[in-house]
């Protein structure tokens, strides 16, 4: 049991979050009493930046200084944090323009300018990985800011851009999925699901990640069947597996006397055994 005095001489830590579906970050709370989903002003690389808390304070080791919350925002910080959003649309409707009139083969997919307009990061899609250093430098000019252009992948994209799944949800990726994770055709197949690629890709073109919700369940049911091509027996008759249903629980046996097909639970099967 972690000892009391100890809890009490560890300093309070925040979370917080700067975008709806970004990375939590600690913070220093200060003397400052604060709850979930208090927006608040707080001192970052790039100078203060508006962020929302959806950590509340607790005691925590760390072992790092952490930079401190400024303070709970006000009135004016949302009037600033609403200009600065209206200047990234203007600021993205712009490139979007520029961007058209060019033979490059990118999809711009959002802007992000610093409170003072002093900076603009873009970031793009691209199947190829290019440099574009002539291309910011003529931004920057038509932006009248210091411009930076950031690649992302296909999922980043589709998660900065939102949208509707054919679920009818919102996306996952763009409402509450914090981290990406690998969704391979080794998940599909374990579910018995055909690799029809209209159907399975999502917003982004790659697999959904919907395909990874399921998949440790699925491993857990087939791990109590028989394997397909296993010889059993059972009440129905012996055969051999040629078909397992996983949700079911149920195999199809191919019956040894007469070459039949049978439905088999796990209940009807008496013994199992592999060929030798």
């Amino acid at each position: 049991m972690m000892d009391e005095d100890n809890v009490e001489s560890q300093p309070w830590v925040v979370g917080v979050r700067f975008r709806p579906t970004g990375p939590v970050y600690e913070f220093d709370p200060g003397p400052l009493l604060l709850e979930v989903e208090d927006r608040v002003l707080v001192e970052t690389e790039r100078g203060p930046s508006l962020a929302t808390v959806t950590v509340p304070p607790r005691r925590r080791s760390i072992t790092r200084p952490l930079r401190r919350i400024i303070k709970k925002a006000d009135f004016r910080d949302l009037g600033r944090e609403d200009r600065t959003l209206q200047r990234e649309r203007d600021n993205f409707h712009q490139v979007l323009e520029h961007v058209r009139g060019t033979s490059l083969p990118i999809k711009m997919v959002s802007a992000e300018s610093a409170p003072d307009g002093s900076r603009v990061t873009l970031y793009f899609s691209s199947e190829d990985r290019l440099e574009l250093r002539e291309l910011a430098a003529e931004l920057g000019e038509l932006l009248r800011a210091r411009v930076e252009m950031k690649q992302i992948g296909a999922r980043d994209a589709a998660k900065v851009a939102g949208g509707v799944g054919v679920c009818g949800r919102e996306l996952c990726c763009s409402s509450w999925l914090r981290e990406f994770q690998a969704v391979s055709v080794k998940m599909v197949k374990e579910q018995g699901l055909s690799l029809n690629m209209s159907k399975l890709a999502g917003q982004c073109g790659r697999l959904k990640c919907c395909m990874r919700y399921e998949y440790s369940t699925y491993q857990e049911l087939r791990r109590t069947l028989p394997a397909v091509g296993a010889r059993v027996q059972s009440v129905k008759g012996d055969g051999q597996v040629v078909r397992q249903n996983i949700l079911r629980q149920t195999v199809l046996l191919r019956l040894a006397n007469d070459g039949g097909d049978v439905e088999a639970t796990l209940e009807d099967l008496v013994a199992k055994r592999t060929d030798a």
